[in-house]
């Protein structure tokens, strides 16, 4: 019988070769550049942002993007003044910068960000990671936001935060934020590291103090308490870069996924009482399959074979390949990447963002990873290694199978860049997945999909005794007897947010037979022969509320 479906899939499969990400960026009128502050001493920091996200903050059904932005260290004015960027879907393939309308013409060395409704107001709200003080933006729900971290209970902390991702660990309808700390640095503490013997580069986390993340629990009313210790996340050995939730044993309760820099990956499962048990080693992904604790970066999750268990995909240093564990259904995890493409075609790279998406429609989730290394000098001592590098962009054909296409998705996709965030979403409603993706002191990129089929359904989620994002929310689609499944998650990738809505390939079919969502409340929905073509509103226990056609397809 899975023979029989892979075939009936693979049909749509070979339209495939005539998708490309064209660069729309310019034209779509986002222009931005990364400041990341160097001024050529080469402190730690400058090398490591930024992250981007996708989100709709005026809720017109139509992503906006917002670009993180670093700033020049305090005494050294190089670059002149750098803040957030803000830029609104206009809903014809271009975008308005309403940074400082919004008030977020804040300027602060920024990292990374997760969009979330956290007082279930209606209206998502951004947190953004950074090199000293974070901050917690409210969504006003006229256009503007307002700063509220102190008001919050959220200031105090000066860490060097990275990844962020906002999950309702307890289950009482509202989202708590998770916060990853890399290491202890500071100007004064700038360690001298050296590649050639003769001039400064980067140091490895190996040379700093590593730093626990943090989980602030949502008391309700804006208000927010630090519940580390509490909750048995706090390990000052963690040197965290990137955070992804997931449901890892299948019991209804989000875990937390942590990827770390040359310390042991951390896999931490929910005990449903407010608490956590660490168990990335027995679960097997702690470590490479030598035994070694990789510079983890990005990191997603997804059930990328409809095995109905998560698997996980982490991006690593150079000379280290991509990982992609496998869930064996058993508590175990198995890295296949040594056994397929993925491993051999990504050894000789590093990457940042990195996320499981459809992008041809067939049913199967695709792998995306942004890369480029952190060192402008590496080509010197590592002949192999590059500075710039290509993305990947390999193609799940089914079965465990894997095959690169990246060469084939157009020149500007193809081209090596410093790439670190990265995060997707349908941009132009016409049903397919766009990218967005950052470089280190550099531009930002847009590419948007094109030459495929629009063939895929939708489904924004709405929670009403569940947090009203539905975050945590699994959706489980049946396609003519082939199931996939999604959770829908803040965070994930690298410092970077894809968009809050669900997008399901359904290859040649044009339904979905059923659609079944189990709320992180308890409450599951049951939807029978869904059309495909359209983003449908799913409400808690009411169905769905809304259908929106796609738009007419980009030329």
């Amino acid at each position: 019988m899975l023979a029989l479906l892979i075939t009936t899939f693979a049909v749509g499969q070979q339209g495939s070769s005539h998708i490309h990400f064209t660069d729309i960026t310019a034209r779509a009128g986002i222009h931005f550049v990364h400041n990341n502050g160097a001024f050529g001493k080469k402190w730690l920091p400058e090398t490591m942002g930024p992250g981007c996200a996708f989100l709709d903050y005026d809720n017109d059904g139509w992503p906006d993007i917002l670009l993180i932005n670093s700033e020049d260290f305090s005494g050294h004015k190089v670059h002149g003044t750098t803040t957030l960027k803000l830029y609104h879907n206009n809903h014809n393939g271009t975008f308005t910068d309403v940074t400082r309308k919004a008030g977020l013409a804040v300027e602060m060395y920024g990292m990374g960000v997760a969009v979330g409704d956290y007082d279930n107001d209606g209206h998502d709200d951004i947190f953004v990671t950074a090199l000293g003080q974070s901050h917690l933006f409210h969504n006003n729900g006229n256009g503007t936001f307002t700063d509220v971290t102190k008001a919050a209970g959220l200031w105090g902390p000066t860490e060097f935060s990275t990844g962020a991702a906002w999950v309702d660990y307890d289950r009482d309808g509202l989202l708590d934020l998770v916060v990853a700390n890399y290491v202890q640095w500071s100007e004064k503490d700038d360690l001298y590291c050296t590649l050639d013997g003769s001039h400064k580069s980067y140091c490895t986390p190996e040379s700093y103090k590593g730093a626990s993340l943090r989980l602030w629990h949502n008391l309700g009313h804006g208000k927010f308490e630090d519940v580390t210790q509490k909750a048995g996340l706090y390990d000052p050995t963690s040197k965290s870069l990137g955070i992804a939730t997931l449901d890892y044993n299948g019991d209804g309760w989000p875990d937390i996924l942590v990827s770390n820099d040359t310390q042991p990956n951390k896999l931490y499962v929910n005990k449903h009482n407010g608490t956590f048990a660490e168990q990335g080693m027995p679960a097997g992904i702690a470590f490479s399959e030598d035994g070694v604790a990789r510079a983890g970066m990005g990191v997603d999750t997804a059930d990328y074979d409809h095995s109905g268990h998560p698997s996980i995909l982490i991006a690593n240093f150079a000379n280290q390949m991509v990982s992609l564990y496998h869930n064996e259904g058993n508590g175990l995890f198995v890295d296949e990447a040594p056994r397929s493409s993925i491993g051999h075609d990504s050894l000789l790279t590093l990457g940042f963002g990195c996320f499981f998406f459809d992008y041809d429609l067939d049913g199967w989730p695709d792998i995306f990873v942004a890369d480029g290394h952190i060192e402008n000098q590496i080509e010197k001592v590592q002949k192999t290694v590059k500075f710039a590098e290509p993305p990947h962009l390999f193609h799940n054909r089914g079965g465990g199978k894997f095959q690169e296409v990246t060469q084939e998705m157009g020149a500007a996709f193809a081209s090596p860049k410093v790439a670190r965030g990265a995060a997707y979403a349908d941009v132009d409603n016409d049903g397919d997945l766009d990218i967005l993706l950052t470089t280190n002191g550099g531009r930002a990129y847009l590419f948007r999909n094109d030459g495929g089929t629009d063939n895929s359904l939708r489904i924004k989620v709405v929670g009403t005794k569940s947090n009203r994002d539905g975050i945590g929310a699994l959706v489980d689609v049946d396609v003519a007897g082939m199931k996939q499944d999604q959770m829908l998650r803040s965070g994930s990738s690298y410092l970077s947010q894809s968009e809050l809505v669900l997008t399901f390939g359904l290859g040649q079919h044009g339904k979905a037979d059923s659609v079944e969502i189990r709320w992180p409340s308890g409450q599951t929905d049951k939807l029978s022969n869904v059309p495909g073509g359209q983003t449908v509103t799913v409400q808690e226990a009411r169905g769905i509320v809304a259908h929106r056609p796609f738009a007419k397809r980009s030329q």
